[in-house]
């Protein structure tokens, strides 16, 4: 017998049992896949270009960059293993100005130390790339790079390589007749990359961290605002740290060791002295602590308006994440202040450099949480 049909059936309809239901997460099966995999080995080479920004400082500290006076790509791996390879080590280094100059009478035993050091920066070095190579041939391979990925992930093996290009292009300008030290506006560029290399790992793990779908959500409540203020601090960010090597580069900041005035004025004394005039943006040790200085000034500063704007942003995680590198950056200018204040010992400036690069990503962070907000309760919003 027929079974009644309601008389608000419409004809034709399809009874609700017979439809398909869709398969959550199959849209973003091809998009998603290897993330969580992807995102340690960005979390490994994290930690391997922290550390070689750790130990390049203390190459630069220690005086050891000019020890190694050839750029071997392949063969430079091997270190010195005989008498007779450490003397004629020792030979190059002696034929270049900062020996003759500086450490003429250095014993073998002393050169070793410096040598070792700069070897094992480069090693390092090395050691990252094949830590990229590995892993991004890998993930090609299994297929589990997650789609729109390749391009990224090899850009960071690119800019890799260009790095050690750039290493040796900063060294080759300490052997140079009269240099007893590499040229600072090189060691920026090279500590800048290094930075943005950096940053762009880190935005990447950001972005691995939650789903594509996740992500497409979070930029419908994208606090553009925010979002485009963040952006212009992590550019002040950038040219403060571009500064702070130009201040290493000439260890301009163990000069002038009051604060808040230089050597009594608000100016340093003489501050364009050297000729041609653009020199002493790069060369002249009070103008380049000076620059550093302002350009502290100016981002302490503007991290403050940016954390007051934040703070009336709907998400919690913003909010806390402004609050975060803001209270880093009170840590890292008062780190600063008393840097300078005792003439820059090397403990210090290396403190100072480490949280650099923990300010760097924090900014960094802020800023993607404003422009990729997390889900959150009604209850986690009125917090």
């Amino acid at each position: 017998m027929a079974k009644n049909r309601s008389i608000f059936e419409d004809v034709g309809e399809t009874p609700k049992a017979d439809v398909a239901a869709p398969q959550p997460g199959l849209i973003d099966k091809e998009q998603d896949r290897g993330r969580g995999a992807i995102r340690i080995w960005l979390f490994v080479l994290f930690a391997l270009v922290v550390l070689m920004i750790a130990v390049g400082g203390l190459t630069r500290l220690t005086d050891s960059g000019l020890s190694i006076t050839e750029w071997a790509p392949v063969t430079g791996a091997v270190p010195p293993l005989s008498a007779e390879d450490w003397a004629s080590e020792f030979d190059r280094y002696r034929q270049i100005p900062e020996y003759q100059e500086q450490n003429r009478g250095m014993s073998l035993a002393e050169f070793k130390v410096i040598y070792w050091w700069e070897w094992g920066h480069r090693q390092l070095g090395r050691f990252i790339g094949l830590v990229w190579a590995i892993g991004f041939v890998g993930f090609l391979v299994t297929k589990r790079m997650p789609k729109g990925w390749t391009s990224r992930l090899l850009l960071l093996g690119a800019l890799g390589g260009l790095q050690g290009a750039i290493g040796w292009w900063m060294v080759s300008s300490g052997l140079e007749e009269g240099m007893l030290d590499v040229a600072s506006y090189r060691l920026a560029t090279h500590l800048g990359l290094a930075f943005l290399i950096l940053g762009l790992i880190g935005w990447y793990a950001f972005r691995l961290g939650r789903s594509q779908r996740d992500l497409f959500q979070a930029r419908r409540a994208r606090e553009s605002g925010l979002f485009a203020l963040a952006g212009g601090l992590v550019a002040l960010a950038f040219l403060q740290i571009l500064l702070g090597a130009l201040v290493a580069g000439i260890d301009a900041g163990r000069n002038y060791t009051d604060w808040p005035l230089m050597a009594g004025g608000f100016l340093p004394p003489q501050p364009f002295e050297l000729t041609p005039i653009w020199r002493n943006f790069f060369e002249n040790d009070g103008l380049v602590q000076f620059m550093h200085r302002i350009s502290g000034y100016v981002l302490f500063l503007a991290g403050l308006l940016i954390f007051w704007r934040a703070q009336r942003s709907p998400y919690v995680a913003t909010r806390r994440a402004f609050a975060a590198m803001v209270a880093l950056m009170v840590v890292q200018m008062l780190l600063g202040i008393v840097t300078v204040m005792y003439s820059a010992p090397w403990q210090l400036a290396i403190l100072h450099q480490f949280a650099a690069v923990i300010l760097w990503i924090l900014i960094l962070r802020a800023r993607f949480l404003a422009g990729y907000p997390p889900e959150q309760s009604v209850r986690g919003a009125i917090q």
